[in-house]
């Protein structure tokens, strides 16, 4: 989405672009993060990725269509700059990228083949009008696909409060921003309202368990609910000061240092035919 846009829109960005974000994101590849949508992937396809970030999925997607486009659209232009950059140093010639509108595409009607949003809907105002517009820009018999996180099916032990305390701010938080953290059980649901048809639901978790894995999960969240748009919204609004997002930060290191650490983050995915 277009800065602008994405204001008229009321949208707010929970996490922002801090470095402990942009570290999550660019850990994600089409292998771990769109597993359900590579079957349907072949050579010579015209892919459209909505909320591209860094574009590592989408880099995948154009390895795996090839010699078919792949472009990838995200709201801010430093996102966008960063994407491009890295992309030319992976010689794609089939991928770009773009800033662009979720709420407003700016392609005729039937111009991709597949177009794909991950992690996008849980963060708008308006997840239905954007699968409307998703939608309009796909062909006849093309796929819309969308996965997205379910904040609160995720679980987690040991039982830290501190951990209890981070998802009841999370939601707060993102609920401030008039989004939906839980947006992986309501996928089917908004498919069913932006009118889309034979819709294929799905689910994949991402699991840590491991020690390089618990050490990896709990830094990034100990430094985002510390360093990220997150904390600073949630200060902002009131809903939490400094010493709170200390104590919650202090909780993921616990946690991340537990020898039986285990967490679970389900994603809801959905496949919609047009």
């Amino acid at each position: 989405m277009s800065e602008q846009s994405s204001q008229d829109q009321g949208d707010v960005y929970t996490h922002g672009h801090h470095e402990s974000v942009l570290k999550s994101h660019t850990s994600r590849t089409a292998e771990n993060s769109a597993a359900y949508l590579i079957p349907h992937l072949t050579h010579g396809l015209r892919v459209l990725d909505v909320g591209s970030g860094p574009g590592t999925i989408t880099a995948d997607f154009a390895r795996l269509v090839a010699p078919g486009e792949v472009l990838g659209l995200d709201r801010s232009p430093e996102v966008v700059a960063t994407a491009t950059a890295w992309a030319a140093t992976q010689h794609l010639a089939n991928l770009s990228f773009d800033t662009g509108d979720v709420y407003s595409l700016d392609f005729p009607e039937n111009s991709f083949d597949v177009v794909h949003a991950h992690q996008v809907l849980q963060h708008l105002t308006d997840p239905v009008q954007a699968l409307r517009e998703m939608r309009r820009v796909a062909k006849p018999g093309g796929i819309v696909a969308v996965r997205d996180a379910d904040f609160h099916g995720m679980f987690w032990y040991p039982q830290l409060p501190e951990l209890d305390e981070w998802m009841a701010l999370y939601q707060e938080v993102s609920r401030h921003n008039q989004a939906e953290p839980d947006a992986g059980r309501r996928l089917v649901h908004w498919a069913q309202a932006a009118g889309l048809g034979e819709v294929t639901p799905s689910s994949a978790n991402w699991l840590y368990a491991t020690p390089r894995e618990r050490t990896w999960l709990a830094e990034v969240w100990a430094e985002r609910v510390t360093h990220s748009a997150l904390a600073e919204q949630a200060v902002a609004y009131g809903l939490a000061d400094t010493a709170t997002l200390e104590r919650i930060a202090a909780g993921w290191r616990a946690w991340g240092a537990a020898a039986d650490g285990w967490f679970v983050m389900p994603n809801g995915e959905i496949i919609a035919r047009v």
